[in-house]
């Protein structure tokens, strides 16, 4: 094979033009910094997801890493990135026997949440197809980033068909397309970085392990690193040029060690002592599988790389540990996330003094010293950060700065949330409703949506959906010759014209009215009411469901839990439910129409199911009136008397409001959450 180079070299002249924001100019993230910095000297060890509020730099600092990383060389023409050096003998662009190798920047290739599933795994090419009648194969984003990154910003609200798309490229390496009569296969290898908001709800469990590591930004609360971000932010939007030009030098440099350390990285020695700290540090935090203890290995390794040195330490292993078992410790969304920084410094301690092949001291040495905090470590391989380097290695401001995660943790911030305070969470209920109706996309109901999987055609005179571009083809083929089709395009007509019809799942509004009076106070009612919602609450995490409550005391109503998909915050807000004082059911129930009705407006097509539980104790002509706006949508009321004298007053709503009945002294906690299971949505 016979290999012909075009330009260029593997260096990176981007970092002097590039006008975006610097990667080397973000202030007071050193943790999101380093942990970019670790996936581009290894990109095995799987990507990040940063987590943070709104306005921390997250995909600035995402963008920026972009311009520091080396030109890759590909096969001239390839759409599919080949490398030269080592052809894919499959690509669909090929067989590459004689590749001419030219030099392109590496790619950042952007991810929108509304993208559709042929434009990220690639379809059929319209064009060609119906210029040329020829099936040809138009790739999509998966083959763009092979060889780069793809990033996903506010991945958390990804579509759930696009994720199972990100699952299969990322465990395999490879994109399969088998659609639209095309059949191909090209690799797909790219780091992937996600960003979000926890804010906005969570990520799927499955997804957020195929992360490599994991880092929580916060904005500094000290005034003179604000004061900074903000000057550095001004000034880059008055002059990009003359701000970049003044960070050229930074980006250079720091370009030039992460070239360094990648060719490096074959060189780092991974000792046995190394990896029994890796294995103590995951045994000890008793995270699933194996996933972990591979990553960290890897993100150690890369981390010797980056200070320089050829020999994994116990600093190598603490600082990959810190990135990458945060999100894997947790064993549910109330977890708080990070770890707990004196246990991981205790399991580090005992993999050093368990170690089989520790050294004996010294007789003519110093009996004090045990070779640094690794046991058995060399002299100099401690390592102390550069000055000049203070984002890779300074760890103490890497945990201060870019992740309180683990001071949370450790039980020293006087606002951590109780996981269930005042109850168990029950078993994950199923909410699912029927028909074809449109929906939100999500995992619960099924339902038609415009970003599902393409279950069968739509008639011509429909008039929403993606065009069907298979079923317009067939529909058109047997009137060609009549229509003077003499070769050439193919002739179509308007009634040739046929949509797909796609059907997804959707997610669900989910709103508990919660009667909280003084008689709901009593026998630990509202104990298994909260047990209920968390249990609910664990499966909109999985399921991108909304939940929501409202509870009514006293003299009205009030809603404690917007509808969300952040378990988190629920779990706050359950928390401080107060109980006592009267039972203005009326007002819940004028409440939830109010919230429904709000709530339409934001998102018209997300179905709701309205859990009301009381013992309705109140007037029930107007609590009846107050909720007549909910008999359009489904109700289930859950009787909470009790005592061996019942008025049946929650019985009689339930048949004024049209909704299905249930008393509370037939469930528990288990059964309170699974009552809303498989529900019916008009």
């Amino acid at each position: 094979m016979t290999l012909t180079v075009l330009d260029g070299a593997g260096t990176n002249n981007r970092a002097l033009t590039n006008q975006g924001f610097p990667f080397t100019a973000v202030v007071g993230s050193e943790s999101m910094q380093l942990a970019l910095i670790l996936n581009a000297v290894s990109p095995a060890i799987g990507g990040v997801l940063v987590r943070g509020e709104k306005g921390t730099a997250k995909s600035t600092a995402v963008r920026g890493l972009a311009a520091l990383l080396p030109e890759v060389s590909v096969v001239t023409g390839c759409r599919f990135g080949c490398d030269p050096g080592a052809v894919e003998p499959g690509c669909p662009d090929g067989p590459h026997t004689n590749p001419v190798a030219s030099w392109r920047p590496a790619r950042l290739v952007e991810l929108p949440v509304g993208a559709s599933e042929d434009r990220v795994v690639g379809s059929l090419d319209l064009e060609k197809a119906l210029s040329e009648g020829v099936r040809a194969f138009e790739p999509g984003l998966l083959a763009g980033a092979h060889r780069g990154i793809l990033y996903v910003d506010e991945v958390n609200l990804l579509a759930d068909h696009l994720v199972d798309v990100l699952l299969d490229a990322s465990a395999m390496g490879r994109n399969h397309v088998e659609r639209d009569s095309v059949s191909v296969s090209h690799p797909a290898r790219f780091v992937l970085i996600g960003s979000m908001n926890p804010e906005e709800g969570e990520l799927r469990p499955q997804l957020l392990d195929r992360f490599g590591l994991t880092v929580d930004v916060t904005a500094s609360r000290d005034p003179q690193t604000r004061v900074e971000v903000v000057r550095r932010r001004l000034a880059a939007d008055a002059d990009p040029a003359g701000f970049a030009e003044l960070w050229a030098d930074a980006e250079q440099t720091l370009a030039a060690q992460i070239v360094t350390a990648q060719m490096l990285l074959p060189e780092v020695q991974m000792p046995d002592s190394a990896l029994r700290q890796i294995a103590e540090v995951c045994a000890a935090f008793d995270v699933d599988g194996m996933r972990a203890d591979i990553v960290t290995a890897r993100a150690a390794a890369a981390h010797a790389a980056w200070q320089g040195r050829t020999t994994v330490t116990a600093e190598d292993v603490r600082s990959a540990a810190l990135l990458a078992l945060p999100h894997r410790k947790r064993r549910n969304p109330f977890d708080e996330p990070g770890l707990d920084t004196e246990a991981l410094d205790e399991a580090l301690d005992r993999a050093s003094q368990n170690s089989p092949d520790q050294p004996e001291p010294d007789p003519d040495g110093d009996p004090d010293g045990d070779g640094g905090p690794g046991g058995g470590g060399q002299p100099g391989t401690d390592a102390e950060p550069s000055p000049e380097e203070p984002s890779a290695g300074d760890e103490s401001s890497t945990q201060d700065s870019g992740d309180d995660a683990s001071t949370r943790n450790s039980g020293s911030s006087p606002t951590q949330p109780q996981t269930a305070p005042t109850g168990h969470a029950g078993r994950a209920p199923l909410i699912r409703g029927t028909g074809k109706a449109a929906g939100t996309p999500g995992r619960r109901s099924a339902a038609r949506t415009g970003r599902g999987r393409t279950v069968g055609t739509l008639p011509t005179s429909a008039t929403t959906g993606p065009l069907h571009l298979q079923a317009t083809l067939a529909a058109a083929a047997p009137f060609q010759i009549d229509r003077g089709r003499r070769g050439g395009r193919i002739l179509l007509a308007a009634t040739d014209l046929r949509r797909a019809e796609r059907r997804g799942k959707e997610g669900n509004l989910v709103l508990f009215v919660v009667d909280a009076s003084g008689s709901m106070a009593a026998r630990a009612r509202m104990t298994e009411v909260k047990g209920a919602v968390l249990g609910l609450l664990l499966d909109a995490y999985q399921r991108r469901d909304k939940v929501g409550l409202i509870t009514f005391r006293d003299r009205g109503a009030e809603l404690v839990l917007p509808p969300t998909s952040s378990v988190e915050n629920a779990a706050r807000r359950l928390d401080a439910i107060q109980t006592g004082g009267r039972t203005p059911l009326a007002a819940g129930l004028a409440k939830a129409v109010q919230v429904i009705s709000a709530e339409r407006l934001r998102d018209p097509l997300r179905r709701p199911l309205v859990l009301l539980i009381t013992d309705g104790r109140a007037d029930a002509a107007s609590a009846a009136r107050a909720g007549a706006g909910l008999r359009a949508h489904d109700v289930v009321v859950l009787d909470c008397e009790r005592g061996p004298v019942k008025l049946r007053l929650a019985e009689r709503l339930a048949v004024d409001l049209g909704a299905d009945y249930l008393r509370l002294d037939d469930v528990t906690t288990e059964p309170l959450a699974a009552i809303v299971t498989e529900r019916r949505s008009a």
